[in-house]
């Protein structure tokens, strides 16, 4: 019988390359790792790794077992919390990650709110930009993430975030968040009502995370000019700092400027409008968890505030 500690043990012995580094990823001895992984190979009846010089590399049996073995983790983790709830155990855990203008405005209220109506639940936070936190919940890493994608296009209108790259996802909406114009504060069109892109053609640029970097591209050339970008920065503050201190212009959603002081900049609205939709995620499975979805109203509560 495979047990589910032995599927831990051979996702982190796949993901690190050897057994030492997945005793350490797993706060336990490389002689425990050696032995689990010994178990479940002779449950499975057939090799699963193979020593390549200092690394252990997966046999195909090993790659099709660490292939189901994020779903079949995250069907136990379901099936443990709805027990427990069942139970009347006033306990659960939520694994949130977030990009990092949600985790500033969106997760704090959330979070919160989590806290003071269910104290024993716990809830951990780690930041990551889609599409590597989207990865993340598919791989069994979190059971919640907080994640954005730009176009018009809504789930709920039958969009491509529910046809394509979410299709396997439940997919909860929380808000539109407009991207606004950035230029410093002595800067031509600062104050301006509205700013055309193409009015922004010859300024230098700076540019966020890599998403964003290339949708930010991608409008720029509908209206007719490739953006020079002399900075790119994942960093909202560092973005502000570098248009404040006159060394380009930048688009920021609106999230990201709530979330950082505009020390030096002016903000002003673009044209055409530039938006990207903000939802949560997460598995079919966990969505029926109990600090799982109460942890999903909170934050669409957090977004209607």
């Amino acid at each position: 019988m495979i047990e589910a500690r032995h599927l831990r043990v051979l996702r982190a012995v796949a993901g690190t390359g050897s057994f030492s580094a997945a005793a350490r990823e797993l706060g336990c001895t490389q002689p425990a790792v050696s032995q689990q992984m010994k178990a479940l190979e002779q449950s499975a009846g057939t090799p699963l790794l193979v020593r390549a010089g200092r690394e252990m590399r997966l046999t195909q049996a090993g790659t099709a077992l660490v292939r189901h073995a994020a779903g079949i983790l995250a069907g136990l983790t379901a099936a443990e919390e709805e027990v427990a709830a069942i139970a009347g155990l006033r306990a659960g855990r939520v694994r949130l990650v977030s990009f990092p203008s949600g985790s500033s405005t969106l997760v704090p209220t959330a979070l919160a709110a989590m806290r003071a109506e269910h104290p024993g639940t716990r809830i951990s936070l780690v930041e990551a930009e889609p599409p590597r936190s989207v990865e993340m919940l598919r791989e069994g890493d979190c059971d919640l993430a907080l994640a954005f994608r730009y176009g018009s296009a809504s789930p709920s209108a039958g969009g491509s975030a529910a046809e394509g790259e979410w299709e396997d996802l439940v997919v909860r909406p929380l808000l539109t968040d407009r991207l606004v114009g950035l230029v410093p504060e002595g800067h031509r069109l600062a104050g301006a009502e509205r700013v055309g892109m193409a009015e922004l053609a010859d300024e230098p640029w700076i540019a966020g995370c890599p998403r964003c970097r290339r949708h930010l591209v991608e409008v720029c050339e509908e209206v007719g000019f490739t953006p020079r970008i002399d900075f790119a920065t994942d960093d909202y503050p560092a973005v502000v700092g570098l248009v404040g201190a006159g060394l380009g212009v930048a688009v920021l959603p609106e999230l990201a400027v709530e979330s950082v002081r505009a020390k030096g900049v002016s903000t002003v609205a673009v044209e055409p409008a530039v938006e990207r939709e903000v939802v949560a995620l997460t598995l079919p499975d966990l969505a029926r968890v109990p600090a799982v979805a109460a942890t999903l109203a909170e934050l669409e509560r957090a977004a209607t505030r």
